[in-house]
């Protein structure tokens, strides 16, 4: 057996352009196409914008502006400026700006000076430029290597630091910026920023109240009493309970970082909360039955936060300082003094909690014989066998951090549900199999997800039982057929995760996966095509001679050929709500008792053209 030989040649040291280049999971999680709000595009921005927050942060410039046309993305602020000298060093040497200095950053959002290189190394074009004591310095870039850089010169414009930067096709592919992604994270800067004021693509944003905004924006259901809302030294938080909600929804930040996987700050607050609402009432009620239906946001500051990833999504520290008080105690002794003044001044909010607590411990009783023969029914179902074709990562590794690619597929029907599983990524990827048409779950209490076989099933799968906080995939993508069937399927399973597990879709795990409807062949080239407009392109590239197959079903995908569908090149259509969708409106027009309307939406989103089927 020929072996490598291992001498002095055998070691490499790459530059800091070429390391990021090679392994960019370490700087900014995945990659992605845009697909997903997680993916590396949205953190490339994110990167360059906090720059940008922490001087406005120390009091420097009131308003960012950011463009993104074309791929292309802008973001200039009005604050100090990059000293001039230090331009080149602060975006393309590791280890290099002003947050290592805690005096002049004290609580920043990123500390390790790696973001701006990374979106620097990871674009084919990046270019910055810092105007600050009437001059200015340029520099250009492609792939973090510089290809322009201009001497310093006279500017007689407003101060600040406009970067621009082109994620690199040849590492994200075919990416795209979804607007709603880039809305939702401009929106939380300004909730996090009260008086900031950021100018995307010509709309404003802004916000007076800050968490307050976010809550009364996000809420889209009947709240059961006015939105707490409590400020304090390094914390502020929002509380209100909603009405037929039955899960739990946080929105946690650190240091104007949202940690989308929450930390030990939300789970520091949830305990904290439950603590504070048994002090103020004198009674010993269920943790369950206090945050049922809660709506809460919280942020806090941290002095040098520890997070357990580089794109911050999930608080690692337990202590708000080095050698300082622990998160939990910082948390719960603010909790025991302002929620417990504010509960003690308004009777009618604290009354009102305490009748959703009552009424959330009757019906928990009231369903625990439901949920125990639901649990003995998924057991004996085989779950990992029939119903759920696992991937391996949740047998081999227990950190939830190393999930993050992981996807679920939901299928219906033997034939779709086999290609998909003889093709799939198995470390990452695993299947669910529907039996034929799930129950239209609209209006019906949660006791029909314990009661229905498939919805049981399902929910024992994502492990979302008591919330998303264990979900076991970050991605549930729904695979149906191209046809009224298969847009009825998908609307009844949409249907049940708005009505019981609303955060799913609210907090970007749920897509609709988009298979090809027609292949055009010859005997030397393969083109699958989407739509019919693919379809007369590849007519006209391979030849009017051409074999034309249309895909009625997925189950006439060969395993072969699906490969191509759900790897590096996936399509995936993510589900979201827009800023006016309110759930329930959504869910009684499409899934009420006006059935003729939902016909009429379904014919409508298909559009026939020469006999030929497609969703639009």
């Amino acid at each position: 057996m020929a072996t490598e030989n291992y001498n002095e040649d055998s070691i490499r040291s790459l530059d800091w352009k070429e390391h990021i280049r090679l392994r960019p999971g370490m700087y900014i999680g995945k990659m992605g196409n845009g697909s997903s709000p997680d993916d590396g595009v949205y953190i490339l921005l994110k990167e360059v914008l906090d720059n940008s927050i922490d001087e406005f942060v120390m009091g420097n410039g009131k308003t960012i502006e950011v463009t993104i046309r074309n791929n292309k993305v802008s973001v200039r602020d009005f604050g100090r400026g990059i000293p001039l000298g230090k331009v080149v060093d602060c975006v393309s040497k590791i280890n290099t700006g002003a947050k290592y200095d805690s005096k002049v950053f004290k609580k920043s959002v990123g500390l390790n000076g790696v973001g701006t290189k990374a979106a620097n190394a990871l674009s084919s074009y990046f270019e910055i430029k810092s105007i600050r004591d009437k001059k200015s310095k340029l520099v250009e870039f492609e792939k973090g290597i510089i290809i322009n850089e201009n001497p310093i010169q006279e500017n007689s414009g407003r101060r600040g630091t406009k970067t621009t930067f082109v994620p690199d096709e040849e590492l994200f592919g075919k990416y795209r910026f979804i607007n709603e992604y880039v809305e939702k994270m401009m929106w939380n800067y300004c909730y996090l920023n009260p008086g900031l004021t950021i100018i995307y693509n010509g709309e404003k944003f802004y916000s007076e109240n800050g968490l307050f905004d976010l809550l009364e924006q996000r809420i889209d259901t009947e709240i059961l009493y006015p939105i707490i809302h409590l400020r304090g030294n390094d914390i502020e938080v929002a509380i209100t309970h909603c009405k037929n909600q039955y899960s739990e929804q946080y929105y946690s930040f650190v240091n104007g970082q949202h940690t989308v996987q929450g930390g030990t700050h939300q789970g520091a607050f949830r305990q904290a909360l439950v603590k504070t609402v048994r002090d103020f009432f004198g009674k010993n009620y269920d943790a369950v039955d206090i945050r049922q239906s809660i709506n809460a946001a919280i942020s806090i500051k941290v002095i040098e936060p520890i997070f357990e990833s580089q794109t911050k999504t999930k608080l690692g520290s337990t202590e708000m300082e080095p050698n300082g008080t622990t998160v939990l105690t910082f948390i719960q002794d603010f909790l025991k003094r302002y929620l417990d003044n504010y509960l003690h001044k308004n009777s009618e909010t604290a009354d009102a909690i305490e009748k959703k607590i009552k009424l959330a411990e009757f019906e928990r009783k009231a369903m625990d014989g439901v949920k125990k023969l639901a649990k003995e029914r998924a057991k004996k179902a085989s779950l990992h066998n029939k119903k759920l074709r696992d991937c391996r990562i949740h047998y081999n590794d227990h950190n939830k951090e190393n999930r993050v690619n992981s996807t679920l597929f939901i299928t219906e029907g033997d034939s779709a549900s086999g290609s998909i599983t003889k093709t799939r990524d198995i470390q990452t990827q695993a299947v669910f199999s529907l039996r034929g048409k799930p129950l239209n779950s609209h209006e019906l209490t949660k006791k029909v997800v314990y009661e229905n076989e498939e919805f049981n099933l399902l929910q024992a799968a994502l492990n979302i039982e008591e919330g998303i906080d264990d979900l076991r995939y970050n991605k549930i993508v729904i695979a149906t057929d191209a046809d009224v069937d298969g847009m009825h399927i998908r609307l009844l399973l949409l249907t049940f995760f708005l009505q019981f597990f609303p955060e799913l879709v609210k907090e970007g795990h749920i897509f609709i996966l988009e298979t090809p409807l027609f292949r055009v062949r010859n005997k030397s080239k393969t083109i699958y095509c989407y739509d019919e407009n693919e379809r007369k392109n590849a007519l006209i590239k391979i030849g009017k001679s051409a074999e034309i197959t249309r895909f009625k079903g997925l189950g006439e995908i060969s395993p072969n050929e699906f490969k191509h569908f759900i790897g590096d090149d996936m399509r995936l259509e993510p589900v979201i709500l827009g800023k006016d969708d309110k759930i329930k409106d959504l869910l009684d027009y499409y899934m009420g008792k006006n059935t003729k309307d939902r016909q009429n939406f379904i014919i409508n989103n298909l559009r026939v053209e020469e006999d030929i089927i497609e969703i639009s």
